[in-house]
């Protein structure tokens, strides 16, 4: 079915990096046992000036492991986790993992309908929740499962519980007997469900193996990790929110194997985390696009408060406009690395190779090691394309997903011999870089043109008065489908919607020109910061079915 060849070997071999790896064959609580006692001294967390080295970290999640088998959780059992980056968090997951249950992620800023959704299509039992998010939970607690709920809050003890819920302080000094060991299988054992966010319809549970979890986070460090020791001891920036799928692998569990202090920051504001830049001097920042272009946005030397410091810059969860990743280069004096993944695996697949010293633009890259990359046919799936012409992204590796939970129908679709059929149209130079073009499902058809919008989008991004863009396809009666632009302008710009337009007019085809823009003084985004083109359409759709 497909060639056996693998242009991006060649990439590693220049690199003198072996594109192989050796996986931990344990669980993630061995793999959380291992870390404590290398980096035993060493700082784990910070939150707020409270520290937590390894030891402390180590006996805090074995008394929640503790608490939460006394409360019923035991062996495949869902336990939800509704909170922001804090160290609860981090002891929650761990805990939970240890007794062999399936951590089942959810975004504290969901509404009802999507929290009754994932707890009841996941069956937990058991939830730790934001005390901001409390209220929320407890609305929908009479039509879901849930037995146990713990509260988490800051500052003092949260207020206002209902009876048999319990505060995380309360639920954690229970004095109890220690968990009993769990035979734990790597490879079959789910760790936890991480559902897909930004889609449309009902998300998916893709259910995540300890094994994938433990392979995505070897392959990331051998893409960004020469030597393990220039991490040890020294700081990353934990602001992306661990409940995704990027954030949890990228810097929860690269900072815990690595033994670097994370720094967690419960939300992305631009103060804090400049502040940290400048006062911590970390080793590392991964983040979305969005939060590349706040940096720039701010309006503040970024050198000034250190960002030049700073090793590895990472992008990844969306496609980084080319024109942002040169302004932030130029401004930072540091490369943007740009990556690719997805819920589905665990999530790392490509990304730029750091130990070449320099990113190409508008890829994500080279496969990272252990993983094999294909472009196919968007019709069938079954043809592979050749060198530079556009199809499916399909991939295979040891952080493929097992499946989706409760969706035989959706895993058949997505997982085809070993493959997982990602849903990106994308393209493969003969060098073995890869280069998305869009999501099929995202496609624009005008006048019978295929118009992908991250192509529309980079073009708004070259224009120096453009802060951020998106670009939908919205009904025409004559097209069938016209591209329109949704822009933000940046601070004091005096450009106009026409002018916008004139400038897609001038670098585009004109079928691929937005035949529409419209200012706007945010556009939609998920928690992660990726922007939320779906809402758009929805929007659209909406005005046309009222006819306004």
């Amino acid at each position: 079915m497909f060639r056996t060849e693998k242009p991006w070997l060649a990439v590693y071999e220049s690199g003198n990096v072996d594109p192989e790896t050796q996986i931990f064959e344990g669980s993630l609580y061995d793999l959380f046992i291992r870390a404590a006692e290398e980096h035993r001294g060493r700082t784990a967390l910070s939150f707020y000036g409270t520290t937590f080295e390894f030891e402390r970290l180590q006996a805090l999640v074995e008394k929640m492991a503790a608490s939460l088998a006394a409360a019923g959780v035991s062996k495949g059992d869902r336990v939800a986790l509704m909170l922001p980056n804090c160290p609860q968090y981090v002891i929650s997951f761990f805990a939970t993992v240890k007794l062999g249950a399936i951590v089942t992620q959810i975004n504290p800023m969901y509404v009802e309908r999507e929290i009754e959704h994932i707890l009841n299509d996941s069956g937990a039992e058991t939830i730790v929740v934001y005390a901001d998010a409390y209220e929320r939970v407890k609305s929908v607690l009479p039509d879901t499962n849930l037995k146990t709920v713990v509260a988490v809050s800051f500052g003092d003890e949260p207020e206002g519980l209902d009876a048999g819920h319990r505060s995380f302080g309360d639920f954690l000094s229970t004095d109890v007997d220690p968990a009993a060991e769990v035979e734990i299988d790597p490879a079959l054992d789910v760790a936890a469900l991480q559902y897909t966010g930004g889609t449309t319809g009902v998300s998916k549970g893709a259910m995540l193996t300890h094994r994938n979890l433990v392979a995505n986070l070897q392959q990331t460090i051998d893409v960004f990790v020469r030597n393990p020791e220039q991490f040890t001891g020294h700081r990353i920036v934990g602001a992306l929110p661990f409940f995704h799928i990027y954030g949890l692998t990228c810097v929860m569990l690269f900072g815990i194997k690595l033994g670097a202090e994370q720094i967690l920051l419960p939300r992305f504001d631009i103060e804090e985390v400049l502040a940290v830049f400048e006062r911590d001097r970390p080793m590392m920042f991964s983040g979305v696009p969005t939060m590349y272009m706040a940096l720039l946005a701010s309006g503040e030397d970024l050198r000034k408060h250190h960002l030049h410091d700073v090793k590895i810059f990472n992008s990844g969860g969306s496609a980084l406009p080319v024109n942002l990743k040169r302004s932030f280069e130029e401004r930072a004096g540091k490369p943007l690395f740009e990556g690719y993944g997805l819920s589905e695996a665990s999530p790392v697949t490509h990304n730029n190779p750091p130990f070449l010293g320099q990113g190409r633009e508008g890829s994500i890259g080279i496969p990272i090691p252990l993983t094999d990359a294909r472009i196919v046919d968007v019709e069938t799936g079954e043809r592979e394309m050749p060198v530079g012409e556009s199809g499916e992204l399909i991939i295979k590796g040891p952080q493929v997903m097992k499946g989706y939970l409760n969706m035989p129908g959706e895993t058949a679709t997505a997982l085809k011999d070993g493959w997982l059929h990602t849903g990106d149209v994308a393209k493969m130079d003969e060098d073995g870089y890869f280069y998305i073009v869009d999501r099929k499902k995202d496609m624009i058809v005008a006048s019978g043109y295929n118009v992908y919008p991250r192509e529309v989008e980079e073009v708004l991004f070259e224009h120096p008065d453009v802060a951020e863009a998106v670009a939908v396809g919205i009904p025409d009666e004559y097209r069938g489908e016209t591209v329109k632009a949704y822009v933000v302008k940046r601070s004091g710009a005096l450009t106009t919607e026409e002018e916008i337009a004139v400038f897609c007019a001038d670098h585009l085809a004109p079928y691929k020109a937005p035949k529409v823009v419209e200012f706007r003084e945010e556009l939609p985004k998920s928690a992660v910061g990726k922007l939320l083109r779906r809402v758009l359409v929805e929007e659209e759709r909406a005005k046309m079915a009222s006819g306004d």
